[in-house]
Parts: C-alpha cells; structure tokens; sequence
C-alpha cells in the first residue's frame, strides 16, 4: 500500500510558476497549500536522471530533504515521435538559458522539416510525479496524453510546448483550450489521478 499524504503544506519543487498555479489547483479539494521551492530559496539540483521519473525522484528528495517536510515534484516533458522521443526529459533546455519555449518550439518544428513532409506528427506530453518524505520515502506516478504537433504554434494560454499539441480528439491546441477543460484531460491530471488515488484520502 501506498503511503499516504498527510497536513496541509506541501513544497514544490520547482522553480516554475505555471506548474505551482496548476498543482494547486489540481490538489485544491484537498485542503492543501502548496509553497514553491522557489519561494524558500532552495536551490534547483542537477537533474542527470534518463527518465522523467529518475529527474522527479532527484527533484523531490532534493527539496525534502532541505526543507524538512512533503515535497512533490513534477518533471514533465514533449516528446515526437518522429525525433525518437526528443526533446524529452530535454524539454525545458531546448528553451536554452533564457527559457524562451517559442524558441524550443522552432527548434522542434526545424527538426521535424528535416526529417521529410511525410514525418509523423504524432507526439505525447508525459508528466512524473514524485511525493518524498523527508525520511527518503517516495512514491512515483506517470501520466501520458496522446496528440499530434501542430505548427503554427497556436493559443495563449498555457505555457511550454502547449501552443505546438492537439491532443488526440480534440481540434484545439492545449494553449487555447480553457484551462479547465485542459486540466481534465492534461498528462498532469492523469498522473495526478494516480497519485491522488494512491496517496491522498477522500476528501
């Protein structure tokens, strides 16, 4: 059995403002307050895992480990299909020093010109989460939604890769769906099922 989550302040462990908004909305029914690693000042960790999962356990424990309570990481990421899965757990630095995603999501677009018209489009978002306790324990969830790359980059919600995915189903890119309807279907809502289901008790 999974162990349970237990109080009311749970660390991020991330830097990312976008991911805090949504994680505290999704863990909103459940009375938790989440405080962003950034807003401790703790510093980020090399994350050299090779798997999302491997980065997220890094991440989590890293930000446990300092601050002494529950931390949740996320590590998330696109990946093409045609490019063998990249940019992958790559994701955020094809956005380079600056973190500029409209430059990460040329980058993808010039990739998959040079592997031919007839390329496939087909992608995924895929998000690891991991819960750590400051003792070291962790649990880990992966979420996964099916899609297609889009180019031009389309919607103004969002941040990341959004504005580049339509999920499979759907005629709208992430970043102009309403966010709402978004988090229903979103990688991070599946994981987030997982993890809530396992961890987490009813409300």
């Amino acid at each position: 059995m999974s162990r349970q989550f237990t109080g009311s302040k749970l660390i991020v462990a991330s830097h990312n403002q976008g991911k805090v908004r949504e994680i505290g909305k999704l863990l909103a029914d459940f009375g938790v307050e989440p405080i962003s690693a950034g807003d401790l000042g703790l510093p980020e960790p090399v994350e050299d895992g090779d798997t999302f999962i491997a980065n997220a356990k890094i991440k989590a424990l890293a930000a446990a480990t300092r601050s002494g309570e529950i931390s949740l990481s996320d590590d998330s990421g696109f990946a093409v299909d045609a490019l063998n899965g990249d940019p992958g757990i790559y994701s955020a630095r094809w956005a380079g020093p600056s973190k500029d995603f409209n430059v990460a999501m040329k980058v993808v677009k010039d990739k998959l010109d040079e592997t031919g018209e007839n390329a496939s489009r087909s992608s995924s978002f895929i998000c690891a989460l991991c819960l750590a306790w400051p003792d070291g324990h962790t649990e880990s969830f992966e979420g996964i939604v099916r899609g297609e790359f889009t180019w031009p980059a389309a919607g103004e919600n969002g941040f990341g890769y959004d504005a580049v995915f339509t999920p499979a189903g759907y005629n709208q890119t992430f970043a102009q769906m309403d966010p709402t309807e978004k988090h229903v279907i979103s990688h991070r809502a599946d994981a987030f099922r997982q993890l809530i289901n396992a961890c987490f008790p009813k409300p």
